[in-house]
């Protein structure tokens, strides 16, 4: 029966009956009345009022969602047929998948055969491949978006935290997704990469065969902790697949078995033959100081994923289950970015200046154990939990979790934000490039242009273990960005007192 609040959906899709309910919308099944077809329906329908900022980030996360899987067209992807705009948010408008999802599949009846799970890993390893070779990361492989079809398909569903790149390079940051299902550099630096689908795709088939994840904890702090410092808990059921999984739960991305090389072992897996044990990796000794101890690192990832957490705050849109009901033909799709992500990006914070902003003070004279400053900087000590460099003179404000600097004379920006900082819904990102630095600990460097309010900005983002520190600058003034981002990095301390030198800008 059509639900009499909606009637014909953009003249043609009459809702029928509801197949999965979420926090943030609805999922029904829908006949195409033009094309006498059945399909399923996304509708968003957030809990409670959003703000303006909060909006446009959820409009850009659907149409991400939709350009997404449409560039894929591939038996193993669920296909997107149209994206319909209503008076209060776009419905997504999909392939119907009559099935039932591989986390109920296993829920239910136990876990499954080390063949039957290697013929679901060759499905999915296709459909990923097809994605990565059309620009695009999945970013959140799990069993809830693993669809076993009634036809005897295996479908792999839910491109909502997918990322696109134009040109097909595909390495960004951007939302965590299901922590049990995501690859240590991700939920470190939230790096996104091939490689790190891959790793969600072993902790997905390690999940079908054993029947628990490989990194399962009792929660969300404890899995993220045990993921930064401990081996995938032991197989028991594997036998064959084993070497498979092994291969794919590497902790360092360029160790993890290749498509090419995947797709030969599953299918020896289906076949019947040996494997040979998988090869360990070469052990390389880099010329570092002494890593931190396991309760160390153990001790930092939970102080990160609580401050981001807290940080987060009004501006999260909870993971949780979203759309996925677990009803045998509900499409698995969800629609959020995930806990521990600060969604508003801190830049934005930062775009609109208050009347009577503060000025940071001048000739403030450094803390006893710091360097002095180049000429023209000055330390900045009005905040509790960190400290930092910045250019005298300049006016600052607090925006929520954001602490704002803005240059008077121009259009540069400094937003340090508590946690981590999800620069990839800003609007038109495009990255430039990214690495590792190494002051006290690994932290990470991302610079990327984005579409500010009148023209492109330039932006460097530094991922510290308890901020993000973001510089930008209009595109003309790029070269000079780098530069004062030197003293910047340099002079960044939390709490903490990550130490570093505190080099003078090249370019004046």
């Amino acid at each position: 029966m059509t639900d009499q609040r909606f009637g014909l959906i953009a003249g043609r899709y009459a809702l029928r009956d509801q197949l999965g309910h979420g926090g943030m919308g609805r999922v029904w099944l829908a006949h195409d009345e033009m094309l006498d077809r059945d399909v399923a329906i996304k509708e968003v329908a957030p809990p409670s009022p959003l703000s303006p900022e909060e909006s446009d980030l959820l409009r850009f996360l659907i149409f991400r969602e939709a350009r997404a899987a449409g560039r894929i067209n591939h038996p193993h992807v669920v296909k997107i047929f149209d994206v319909v705009q209503t008076e209060r948010w776009p419905w997504l408008v999909m392939e119907y998948v009559p099935s039932v999802n591989l986390q109920r599949s296993v829920h239910e009846d136990g876990p499954l055969s080390p063949v039957e799970v290697a013929k679901i890993g060759l499905s999915i390893l296709e459909a990923l491949v097809a994605a990565h070779d059309a620009g695009v990361l999945h970013r959140d492989v799990k069993p809830d978006n693993v669809l076993l079809a009634d036809d005897g398909r295996v479908v792999l569903g839910d491109f909502g935290l997918a990322s696109v790149d134009a040109d097909g390079k595909v390495t960004r940051t951007g939302q965590l997704g299901t922590p049990q299902y995501v690859a240590p550099e991700r939920a470190r630096h939230g790096i996104s990469s091939r490689e790190a689908d891959l790793w969600s795709l072993g902790a997905t088939l390690y999940a079908a065969v054993e029947g628990r994840s490989p990194y399962g904890r009792e929660s969300v702090l404890e899995t993220l902790a045990a993921l930064a410092v401990d081996e995938p808990d032991p197989m028991r059921l594997a036998g064959p697949l084993a070497p498979v999984l092994s291969g794919l739960l590497r902790r360092n991305p360029a160790d993890r078995t290749q498509p090419e090389i995947l797709a030969e072992q599953l299918r020896k897996v289906i076949s019947g033959e040996a494997l040979p044990p998988a090869p360990t990796p070469p052990i390389i000794v880099l010329p570092e100081p002494e890593p931190p101890r396991p309760s160390r690192i153990r001790a930092i990832v939970l102080a990160l994923i609580a401050a981001a957490i807290a940080a987060a705050g009004a501006y999260v849109l909870a993971k949780g289950d979203l759309f996925n009901s677990g009803l045998p033909n509900a499409p698995a799709v969800s629609l959020s970015p995930a806990i521990g992500t600060v969604v508003g990006v801190g830049l934005l914070a930062c775009d609109h200046q208050p009347a009577r902003p503060a000025t940071v003070p001048i000739n403030v004279a450094p803390p006893p154990e710091e360097k002095p400053l180049v000429d023209g900087w000055e330390w900045f000590l009005g905040e509790p939990e960190f400290r930092t460099g910045v250019p005298g003179g300049w006016s600052y404000w607090r925006s929520g979790q954001t602490v704002c600097f803005r240059d008077p004379r121009s259009s540069r920006v400094l937003a340090v934000v508590k946690g981590r900082s999800d620069v990839e819904t800003l609007p038109g990102y495009t990255e430039l490039r990214s690495g590792e630095v190494f002051r006290v600990e690994r932290e990470w460097l991302i610079e990327f242009t984005y579409t500010g309010i009148d023209q492109s900005r330039f932006v460097m983002a530094l991922f510290t273990t308890n901020f993000t520190v973001l510089w930008s600058s209009d595109t003309f003034d790029t070269g000079l960005t780098r530069s004062y981002h030197g003293v910047l990095k340099g002079s960044f301390r939390d709490r903490a007192g990550a130490a570093g030198a505190t080099p003078a800008p090249s370019n004046g």
